[in-house]
């Protein structure tokens, strides 16, 4: 197995030099009154802010950090349209065949509508849509995969097919799996460039985007809001929050109805050409059917593979998911048992207790939150979705805007049950539950 000292612990797409944050965040201080303000610079606060200024609406954005520095740019940048973690059996369930469906749709839409926006406005970042390869991790799962496949082709119109395991190398350089689905519409990108390309539209567009500038509060009513940092007052028409995973304490609303997990993801050194088509013949993403999710592909570049999946720890630890990601990865391809990891970081992603994405408005202020790890494409377009509110477009409907957003009793926004979670599913992914 290779050594793993010599790691870099940061996200492998920040080395990219078209990757300059700090190029556009603004040095003076935040005006006193504007029409918006917007809470976290990543791909939905952006979004959402280069429409609003793009419609004449004077907009700041402010960042605990810097922009991107959250999961919009630490993401392993596989775009799909990730068919809802309650799968659409699931969704009936909960919500009824009519709503079921149409959140499905809105899940294609979002994918649909980030190829759309990347293609229009010319953002560099790298996007190709090679489709998906998801691997059976048992000859059980094969099945219900197919049956999935079959429901999504019939409902959904869904651009899928499955592959048995005597054809999967022409999808993978691995024998772990059972079959497994493609999905043919599926892409990856540059993650940290998709908001690079975002940040320069909407200052390009007159909004203000600040870093270094925690919220610690927002008060007041519709139409009279104030947000507060630690040394300047805004006072806004409106007000978006769009933090996800990083959702702060001090936002307890918010907090309370967002379970913070980290995922984490790591970088091989380069590799050679052939070996990297050995282990993705076609250059596509890949994922699989463990419960605890890995997700991987080769880099933009084609010389590496990234490869990620959830860390066990609640806290950076990249001793932790560095061991145990790498042993993941040489699981599924032993070729890859000398080749050292060279990159390794993390970032949190935000999930619900209902495992759906919201949007609304509480007390005057708008949100879209709650992606469940897959938010590039959902992120970019319920940022949009939520300023067209704001505008008073009929655009701006969603097939979310009406579900409830709740909590559980006793919750605060601490998920201190989640490494629990999260080694019993190691567990059941051991033991081929």
């Amino acid at each position: 197995m290779a050594e793993f000292e010599t790691f870099k612990h940061q996200p492998f797409w920040w080395t990219d030099p078209r990757f300059q944050p700090d190029s556009s965040v603004q040095s003076d201080t935040p005006p006193k009154k504007v029409d918006v303000v917007i809470i976290g610079a990543g791909y939905t606060g952006l979004s959402a802010a280069l429409t609003l200024a793009r419609a004449g609406r004077s907009v700041v954005v402010l960042d605990a950090e810097r922009p991107g520095w959250g999961c919009s740019a630490r993401n392993g940048g596989l775009l799909g349209p990730s068919f809802h973690k309650l799968g659409l059996k699931g969704l009936e369930r909960a919500y009824g065949k009519d709503k079921a469906r149409g959140i499905m749709r809105e899940s294609l839409d979002s994918m649909r509508s980030l190829i759309s926006f990347v293609e229009e406005e010319k953002i560099d970042c790298e996007l190709v849509m090679r489709g998906r390869f998801r691997g059976a991790v048992r000859p059980k799962h094969y099945d219900s995969l197919a049956r999935q496949v079959e429901v999504m082709q019939k409902e959904l119109g869904l651009n899928a097919h499955m592959v048995p395991k005597s054809g999967q190398h022409n999808e993978i350089g691995s024998d772990l799996y059972h079959g497994g689905a493609v999905y043919e519409d599926d892409g990856t990108l540059q993650p940290a460039l998709l908001l690079q390309g975002l940040l320069s539209k909407a200052t390009e567009a007159g909004a203000k985007v600040y870093g270094g500038q925690a919220v610690q509060d927002v008060s007041g009513s519709a139409g009279e809001l104030e947000v507060r940092t630690k040394n300047h007052s805004l006072k806004a028409r409106d007000v978006i929050v769009a933090t996800n995973g990083y959702t702060p304490k001090n936002l307890k609303w918010f907090r309370q109805r967002i379970i913070p997990i980290r995922s984490a993801v790591t970088a091989t050194e380069e590799l050679p050409k052939e070996k990297i088509l050995e282990l993705s013949p076609k250059l596509r993403g890949h994922g699989d059917t463990h419960r605890l999710v890995f997700y991987y592909r080769p880099s933009p570049d084609g010389k590496r593979m990234i490869f990620g999946g959830r860390a066990k720890d609640l806290n950076d630890n990249p001793g932790e998911y560095v061991s145990y990601l790498g042993a993941a990865m040489r699981r599924i391809y032993p070729q890859l048992q000398s080749a050292k990891i060279e990159y390794a970081w993390s970032g949190v992603v935000a999930y619900t207790f209902d495992h759906a994405p919201h949007v609304g408005r509480i007390d005057g202020v708008h949100y879209a939150m709650g992606y469940c790890g897959s938010g590039v494409g959902r992120a970019v377009y319920f940022g949009r979705k939520t300023a067209l509110k704001i505008l008073d477009d009929p655009e701006g409907r969603t097939e979310l805007d009406d579900l409830p957003f709740n909590s559980r009793p006793f919750y605060s926004g601490s998920p201190w049950f989640m490494p629990f979670m999260i080694r019993w599913h190691a567990f059941a992914d051991r033991m081929g539950w």
